[in-house]
């Protein structure tokens, strides 16, 4: 196993439960409708399929992560699994896919960019990029960082987003659509109180 492997391995191990809930329950029907049915679609990090159980009916999903513990669980929901770094050039054609997940994933890349680009290459045309990054800069956030706290406690996030760099980061793709969704006061200003950045853009 690769060094990134093992170092999420042993992340993951302690957190393997808490991994198969689904913290924020909202980003839900917002992937179900981004991807539909009928498409053959990647979960990028699938982990243990927590959140691809939830766009796995009616769809032929594909699961990629580094940690093999996890992919015997995503098996069992009947999720074709493959034990890959998303930080190396994904090992699948190009035009593959109708819908290619990043859920959660992107904070935690040294180059996000780089896996976008490859998420591009194997959608195929007028296929579909959905994910979700935590909202690094929601009020929560910026309370911790004057408390001379990081941010983030998660020790594997190395980028945080805004939703100007989500678009910056999704420039080659059109029909972008981001929403701010989870935290209970969201509604009061998502862009503040929302806990996580939903993201949607199409491949031309």
């Amino acid at each position: 196993m690769s060094s990134v492997g093992e170092r999420y391995e042993e992340h993951h191990r302690t957190r393997r439960d808490e991994g198969d809930f689904v913290f924020v329950p909202e980003r839900i029907p917002f992937f179900q409708g981004a991807i539909g049915q009928g498409k053959r679609v990647l979960d990028l990090g699938c982990r243990s399929g927590a959140l691809t159980r939830h766009f796995l009916d009616g769809n032929e999903v594909v699961g990629i992560d580094v940690d093999r513990a996890a992919l015997e669980k995503a098996a069992e929901l009947g999720i074709e699994t493959v034990v890959g770094n998303v930080d190396d050039p994904l090992p699948f054609p190009d035009a593959s896919f109708d819908a290619v997940v990043a859920g959660e994933l992107l904070e935690h890349l040294q180059f996000p960019d780089a896996l976008v680009a490859e998420a591009r290459r194997i959608l195929r045309p007028g296929g579909v990029f959905v994910g979700s990054v935590p909202n690094a800069f929601r009020l929560q956030s910026r309370l911790r960082f004057l408390r001379g706290l990081p941010p983030e406690d998660d020790p594997t996030h190395l980028r945080m987003f805004s939703a100007a760099a989500m678009r910056e980061l999704l420039g080659g793709f059109v029909d972008v659509r981001l929403e701010f969704v989870g935290g209970r006061y969201r509604r009061l200003g998502p862009r503040l109180l929302g806990r996580d950045l939903v993201f949607s853009a199409k491949r031309t």
